[in-house]
């Protein structure tokens, strides 16, 4: 953490004023460093009071802050290192460059914005500064691939309840791994693998996730108008960034070791279950009804031939939406 962040840290922990000559003691750094910290501070946006006998914090400005993200973790939460990033090509990129170079610790990757987001296929997205939630998740499990949670749809689990409790909304999961609410996708997780050839193990598992916090319903284009929308689609959200980010994270690893639970909550949260759907396999198109999700989180269909099929992967249309 730099000066600035524990400066912070230490203001945003305290409920009195701290003397700055405090600080200093506290940080191991001078008197200088100290303010120094806090006018970088109230240049970006936090209202620090100055008394005769010390500074305290009023408020925070709507940005991304590491340190208010690691303040609202739980005791659950296992991820070790937060960065927070003011731009980043994308944040599966800076993911994975910290895994090849062995990084080891747990580390939840953010950024204001992404200048390439890209979801599954290489599709683009609209990533919008402020009114977004770009981030990836770096996990080092070193296990055997069938010895591995089902990260997909923990992480699924783990957005709709945190919006559930943050918002009281209820969101819903489009098979596999799209989140959806009154009818229109608000978020997307992509979640890939990197393996370790020597041991034959996964090394290391990346969840980005790209949400539509808080950007105009009128800002979309016009092709994703009755496609896509955002939590607050009226562009005034009443929770942080920082909140909903630590909210996902403590639920993802509160689910992350509860299968059965998990599994149950995908389903019950199912946008797809008893509708009809659609999928290409092999060049051939397969339309039936999803009637299932099984406890490997697979989509089991029955098709309009009598047959049945089980997808373990992939992507599926619906005849209708909502």
């Amino acid at each position: 953490m730099t000066t600035k962040e524990k400066v912070l840290d230490l203001l945003m922990t305290s409920d009195s004023i701290l003397s700055g000559e405090k600080m200093a003691q506290d940080l191991a750094v001078s008197r200088t460093s100290v303010w120094k910290a806090i006018k970088t501070l109230e240049k970006e946006g936090f209202e620090i009071t100055h008394e005769a006998n010390g500074y305290r914090l009023e408020a925070t400005p709507e940005h991304l802050s590491a340190t208010e993200i690691r303040q609202l973790f739980t005791a659950e939460n296992q991820i070790e290192r937060v960065a927070v990033l003011k731009t980043s090509e994308s944040t599966m990129k800076d993911a994975k460059k910290a895994a090849i170079e062995d990084q080891v610790e747990a580390t939840l990757f953010v950024a204001e914005t992404q200048t390439a987001a890209k979801g599954r296929f290489g599709r683009p997205f609209v990533a919008k500064p402020k009114e977004g939630i770009y981030l990836s998740l770096l996990l080092n499990p070193y296990k055997k691939f069938s010895e591995l949670p089902q990260y997909t749809v923990v992480m699924a689990v783990a957005v709709v309840k945190a919006v559930e409790n943050l918002t009281g909304k209820q969101a819903q999961i489009k098979w596999v791994n799209d989140i959806y609410l009154d009818g229109r996708k608000i978020c997307g997780i992509l979640s890939e693998a990197m393996s370790d050839v020597n041991t034959m193990e996964i090394a290391h598992i990346i969840i980005g996730l790209g949400f539509n916090l808080a950007i105009p319903q009128t800002d979309f284009p016009d092709e994703l108008q009755a496609k896509a929308t955002s939590l607050f689609p009226d562009g005034k959200p009443t929770i942080t960034r920082n909140q909903l980010i630590a909210e996902i994270m403590n639920q993802f690893f509160f689910y992350l070791n509860q299968p059965q639970i998990t599994i149950d909550l995908y389903r019950k949260h199912s946008f797809v279950l008893g509708k009809t759907v659609s999928y290409n396999r092999q060049n051939q198109t397969y339309v039936g009804t999803a009637v299932d999700i099984n406890d490997l989180g697979e989509l089991i269909v029955d098709l309009t031939d009598g047959s049945q099929q089980v997808l373990s992967s992939g992507e599926i249309s619906l005849a209708t939406i909502g």
